[in-house]
């Protein structure tokens, strides 16, 4: 399996992309990965990379994008932070994937039982980790159901599993209302920015 060149990155979509991901799920959930010679692939990128997607996702070490969409070297740009949000570093990194790399899609990749989403559940404050928490507690305050209070919290799974949700939806809202470059790029259908939810205990990821 040869890495990507800029024929075969031109000749990607925005769809064909998304549906390169789906394949390459499928075929990590099968067991059925593609047989990579991944020091044949760091030799054919040595001059240059031409990847396809660009993949936000936590820094859960079960949730490694190019394991859980058989990727190899140089097919995806893989963006990783506890809970899976954006900044201006992350945006100004995903510009770079798309408007001058020539990536074709986003993905925002949230996942079940979420650590970083729990704490927000929580609200739990710690050092540095603080300010982080606070950045994805609009997505808690955006899930109405329950009302309890004794069940918005991280002992709740559903309710975790619900404000990761939300926590991807309002990332892709994010990227689009502070990302001219990215709003204009998918307005004239150049890239698809799109919100998926692995599943840490199948390892499916359901695209929405």
């Amino acid at each position: 399996m040869k890495a990507q060149t800029q024929e075969t990155q031109a000749q990607m979509t925005p769809s064909s992309s998304l549906e390169e991901l789906k394949k390459g799920n499928q075929r990590f959930v099968g067991k059925t990965p593609l047989n990579r010679d991944l020091m044949q692939q760091v030799s054919e990128t040595s001059t240059g990379q031409y990847p396809f997607a660009t993949v936000l996702s936590c820094i859960d070490s079960r949730v490694s994008s190019e394991l859980i969409f058989d990727q190899g070297i140089g097919d995806i740009f893989s963006v990783r932070i506890a809970g899976n949000f954006v900044n201006e570093d992350i945006l100004g990194s995903m510009e770079f994937a798309c408007k001058l790399a020539g990536t074709k899609l986003i993905v925002v990749l949230g996942h079940t039982a979420c650590g970083a989403v729990k704490g927000a559940c929580d609200h739990a404050r710690l050092g540095n980790l603080t300010a982080l928490i606070n950045k994805i507690e609009p997505a808690v305050a955006a899930v109405q159901e329950p009302q309890d209070e004794t069940l918005r919290n991280s002992s709740n799974i559903d309710f975790v599993n619900t404000v990761a949700e939300k926590n991807v939806e309002m990332t892709i809202a994010e990227i689009r209302s502070s990302s001219p470059v990215l709003a204009e790029m998918e307005q004239k259908g150049e890239i698809n920015i799109v919100g998926g939810m692995y599943d840490i205990s199948t390892g499916l990821v359901h695209f929405h």
